[in-house]
């Protein structure tokens, strides 16, 4: 059983998701701003926290930037629609992933579930990869399709072991950029999409398609591993 602990300062939204949670099995406590979602984490372990941006007192950004001070913990957050520059900032300040609201329990539930077993340890070096018909084994940086192997140059090779590193959450452009070229200057977002391309012309079923490898609008792009 995982521990979540909810923000939200609307306490409909708190409660719902609270209970949504408990169904699922996990111990849910909840906070009703930054402020006193900080003071219990001090307090008490969780394995995953959930929060709305705006909320009084302390909202989601900073709580997500103090949060990250101490702790790895797995952050989602709760946005509106129309909020992309925000969605950006908090994902580079370290929040996980993010659901737009108003959203729906079985997605909000799906993201947990993800973020949960990437907390469990979802890629473990020299780990090798099963995806669909997609092999990948990082050690020997062999990565193949229905057996047949597939040559990935090295900067396609470390945007996929990037997105294997944490499979399911969104990336940012700049983080993206900054882990792949090592924050390499004149590397821009263009150069970054055109890199995706490449990748995902050679590990889709259909490049024109993309299951494997979403774009999130203005903000960056996930890898799904599950279907």
């Amino acid at each position: 059983m995982s521990r979540v602990l909810v923000v939200d300062d609307e306490e409909g939204i708190r409660d719902g998701v609270r209970d949504a949670l408990a169904r699922e099995g996990h111990d849910v406590v909840t906070a009703g701003d930054g402020e006193e979602a900080l003071s219990l984490f001090a307090k008490e372990r969780f394995d995953l926290v959930i929060t709305d941006l705006s909320m009084p007192r302390r909202d989601g950004f900073d709580l997500v930037r103090a949060l990250r001070g101490s702790s790895e913990v797995p952050v989602l957050v709760l946005t509106v629609r129309g909020e992309e520059r925000e969605k950006v900032r908090l994902l580079d300040a370290g929040a996980d992933d993010y659901v737009v609201k108003p959203f729906g329990l079985a997605e909000l539930l799906a993201r947990t579930r993800s973020l949960l077993r990437r907390r469990g340890g979802a890629a473990a070096a020299g780990e090798t990869f099963q995806i669909g018909g997609l092999a990948v084994d990082l050690v020997a940086r062999r990565v193949a399709r229905d057996g047949r192997e597939i040559h990935l140059t090295p900067t396609e090779f470390a945007l996929l072991k990037t997105f294997l590193g944490k499979p399911g959450v969104v990336f940012t452009h700049r983080q993206l950029i900054s882990t792949v070229w090592e924050g390499s200057e004149g590397v821009t977002n263009d150069a970054l999409r055109v890199q995706v391309g490449s990748l995902r012309k050679k590990i889709e079923e259909n490049p024109d398609r993309p299951r494997l490898i979403r774009t999130e609008p203005w903000v960056g792009y996930r890898l799904l591993i599950d279907g």
